[in-house]
């Protein structure tokens, strides 16, 4: 079914199994978006009828989009008149139709474009001629400022020109009429002020040819009165000009007072505190001058400075004379001023128990004594029965504390021995009396008399058949120690460690030492003390055993021990048991440091943490600064070090060490030190307290160390580190095994000794030329014999000539490996044939011996 209709071109189609549309046929819709100005848009609806072109025939252009192109002018005044509904033509059809726009309303639009258009240009205008005024207006306040500056600077000048003439005639007039400085300023002070009543002052204008009355600008008056609000801040005529502050002009006015009057600024001496070193820009700001005054000081003295330079404390001293500032000189290490108080008075001091020291040579039974005194077995906990650590511990004696402190008998621990002779009030030595004196009783008896503490001698193992106390006795006056059976003042008294015998004698005598010395602390203060033994603990960090000479020491106390500091977690006394608090001359481990301390530190308790802090820091800066000195001093150049190896030939055994307590370390390091020699040495690259490290491992793996671990063990990662770096871990828990090992490993270091063996002499008799082989002497062997490969020389004249080896040896023709005295034989040496009848052929044989040390 179809239906077509001629006028509206609208086609009505229907076929089967379709839906019924209505449309043109041949045509498209589409929207077009029309733009116009100032961004007004509009949505026009177009519709494209496409026309069939037949084959042959030239297709006509497409039409273009005529609703955008601009339509000629039309009279406006003309009336819209209805028009009735016609046929369009086919040239009209097959172009583009606009469907919703009528006449009327192109006509509007096309004025509406026109008339923005015309604003346009208009507002171009506008914005031309306000740039122009603005540019006006900007050049006519700079030429405002300029002349007002003129006019500033001429009155300026002026004035300087009326005070020269008034000073002049002011000098004029001194000269005339001499009279007293006080008259005269008096006069000058009258002439210059202004008279309150009568007759008014005259005042000379001078009138510029110029400007006879300058206008004042809104600018200027805006700066003379100084003040900015938000509305001259924000105003478009005033937005250029810079308004002064307040201020600005008081400084200025002040200013130009002082050139007026030349008034000097009244000068501020201060009192300059002066650290040890300082910078120029810090010592200026102290004496409040500008930095370049100061550097200009210097650039006087001849000397080129920046104001971040640093000088020393006598140079500042030397600047702040100079700008009249008064000098205060502090030293860096005034921080730890107050740190240890000693100004207790008599009655705040109470008795305190004694502190003792158990010393003497190994294996007298130091240790086995203090064990019978305590009722513990602390020799079984030490490895080959040999205390390698200072033990301190706690007694009671007919309710009164003992403190005993052990100490090692090895040569190693000197420094353990002394460490406890200086932290001690009586020290006991034991002498075995089976083995009498020996070079470690000497030794303590030294450092006793050293720390000037009175000595008790213990003659232990009475009980054993070869023991001889009279003997002990006797050797003990030969290093001055008198004992009161000698008719001395020493108290001496015969025990038996592993019997039990007399031990209650010796802790009276200890308790009645004691009381002579009258032993007094005072407990209602701040904790002192010293630092026996520091160690690394895997599972309650770094603790120090530590004996607190004065004062009272408690849980949350923020104490300083050498370069390390921390708040006290807990105290542990040593049977293990954890204390409230510590008083004088009580032993007791301390957890909460930081870091292990030195052993042999003295501790103190501080009041805040920022205290511990500076003076920690202070300390460790200055041991880092020895520490550099001291490989500075021992490294030196480069050209020295070179020259120090090829004169001297010295070799080094890196080692990396580490024990269980710092004591320990202390020993090892100083029983190595004494290992070296001219030739080997043993060079410590770490050395410290706790466990093995994976960070241990990879310094030695870099210095090409060896790892030394005593009485501790490698963790799991410094073990596997090892084994991929070919590392190897020796474990030692008695040093004598330990510095043994370590010995023989130096001895290979060792260059072995070339030892020179005389064999024979041989004289040379006739020298052959050979073809093929060169020379060869005819010899006589004439004293011992000559082997072949010997090392050889050829004397002329008792003057070696040629020292090398022997190419061939002959007897007759054949090769021979020796030839006797007084037989005959041919030689060639080696790359050599300057041999002369008459020369003696001295054969030699060299031997590599091993050295030790």
């Amino acid at each position: 079914m179809s239906d077509t209709k001629s006028g509206d071109e609208k086609t009505l189609t229907v076929h089967p199994k379709k839906t019924l549309s209505l449309k043109r046929p041949g045509s498209e819709q589409s929207t077009v978006r029309q733009n116009f100005s100032h961004g007004r848009t509009k949505s026009v609806v177009v519709e494209t009828k496409r026309k069939f072109v037949k084959p042959g025939e030239k297709p006509e252009p497409s039409p273009a989009l005529s609703v955008f192109k601009p339509k000629p002018p039309q009279p406006a005044a003309a009336p819209v008149v209805q028009e009735a509904p016609r046929t369009p033509a086919p040239a009209e059809r097959s172009g583009m139709v606009l469907t919703e726009l009528s006449t009327g309303e192109m006509e509007a639009r096309r004025r509406a474009l026109e008339g923005s258009k015309v604003r346009e240009v208009e507002e171009r205008q506008r914005l031309a001629d306000e740039a122009r005024r603005r540019a006006a207006e900007d050049e006519r306040r700079r030429r405002e400022r300029d002349e007002s500056a003129r006019r500033q600077a001429e009155e300026e000048a002026r004035l300087k020109a009326e005070a020269e003439s008034r000073r002049r005639a002011e000098e004029e007039a001194r000269r005339r009429a001499p009279q007293t400085a006080e008259a005269a300023a008096a006069d000058d002070d009258e002439a210059a002020r202004p008279k309150r009543s009568g007759a008014a002052v005259p005042v000379r204008r001078i009138v510029t040819p110029e400007v006879a009355k300058p206008t004042k600008t809104k600018g200027e008056e805006d700066r003379r009165r100084g003040k900015l609000t938000l509305t001259s801040a924000l105003s478009s005529e005033d937005g250029d000009a810079r308004a002064r502050s307040l201020s600005a002009m008081r400084r200025r006015q002040e200013k130009f007072k002082r050139a007026m009057h030349q008034e000097p600024r009244e000068k501020i001496v201060r009192e300059v505190v002066l650290p040890e070193t300082i910078t120029i820009q810090d010592l200026a700001s102290r004496m409040s001058e500008r930095a370049v005054d100061v550097v200009k000081f210097f650039m006087k003295q001849g000397q080129i400075m920046k104001p971040g330079d640093v000088i020393d404390a006598d140079t500042a001293e030397l600047v702040a004379s100079e700008f009249g500032h008064t000098v205060k000189r502090v030293a860096e290490s005034d921080i730890e001023e107050g740190l240890f108080k000693s100004d207790d008075q008599a009655v705040e001091l109470v008795s305190r128990p004694p502190v003792v020291t158990i010393m003497g040579h190994v294996d007298h039974g130091k240790t086995s004594l203090l064990d019978a005194i305590r009722n513990a077995n602390v020799v079984s906990g030490e490895a080959g029965g040999i205390t390698q650590h200072i033990g301190a511990y706690q007694v009671e004696k007919n309710g009164q504390k003992i403190t005993f402190i052990d100490t090692p008998g090895h040569a190693a621990f000197t420094a353990m021995r002394a460490r406890g002779a200086q932290a001690t009030d009586i020290a006991v030595l034991v002498v075995a009396a089976d083995d009498s004196v020996m070079p470690q009783t000497i030794e303590s008896i030294n450092h006793a008399k050293a720390a000037q503490v009175p000595i008790i001698v213990a003659i232990n193992k009475i009980d054993k058949p070869a023991a001889d106390p009279q003997k002990v006795r006797t050797q003990l006056l030969q290093h001055e120690v008198f004992v009161e059976s000698m008719g001395g003042e020493v108290l001496d008294v015969e025990v038996s460690a592993t019997k039990g015998t007399n031990l209650d004698k010796l802790l009276e005598a200890i308790l009645l030492q004691s009381e002579l010395l009258d032993l007094k602390a005072n407990p209602d203060r701040t904790s002192e003390g010293i630092v026996i033994e520091a160690k690394l603990d895997r599972g309650r960090g770094p603790v120090a055993t530590v004996l607190v000479q004065n004062g009272t020491l408690m849980p949350g106390d923020i104490i300083v021990a050498g370069g390390e500091w921390g708040r006290v977690r807990a105290l542990i006394n040593d049977r293990g048991e954890q204390m409230q608090e510590a008083g004088p001359a009580a032993p007791v481990e301390v957890l909460g440091l930081q870091g292990t301390p030195q052993a042999g530190d003295r501790f103190a308790t501080v009041e805040n943490e920022a205290r511990a802090r500076e003076i920690t820091a202070y300390r460790q800066r200055l041991a880092r600064d020895k520490a550099v000195a001291r490989h500075v001093g021992q490294r030196g150049s480069l050209e020295q070090m070179m020259s120090q190896l090829q004169t001297s030939g010295l070799k080094e055994f890196p080692l990396v060490i580490k024990a269980d307590v710092q004591g320990s370390v202390e020993a090892i390091v100083s029983a190595l030190d004494k290992l070296g020699t001219e030739e080997v040495r043993a060079r410590i690259v770490h050395a410290g307290a706790g466990a093995i490290t994976e960070s241990d491992i990879s310094l030695a793996e870099t210095s090409g160390a060896a790892v030394i671990g005593f009485n501790v063990r490698a963790n799991a990662q410094a073990r596997d580190a090892a084994e991929r770096a070919g590392i190897e871990i020796r474990y030692y828990n008695i040093i004598y095994n330990l510095v043994d090992d370590v010995k023989a490993a130096m001895s290979g270091l060792l260059s072995p000794e070339r030892r020179e063996t005389f064999i024979g002499n041989a004289e040379i008799l006739e020298v052959f030329s050979i073809t093929k082989v060169g020379k060869v002497a005819g010899c006589r062997v004439t004293e011992g014999k000559v082997e072949r490969g010997a090392g050889v020389r050829l004397i002329r004249e008792n003057v070696v000539i040629h020292e090398g080896t022997l190419k061939t040896l002959k007897r007759f023709k054949d090769e021979v490996a020796e030839v006797p005295a007084g037989q005959e034989c041919g030689m060639a040496f080696a790359n050599y044939e300057d041999m002369r009848v008459g020369d003696v052929i001295e054969a030699f044989r060299v031997e590599h011996v091993t050295r030790t040390l």
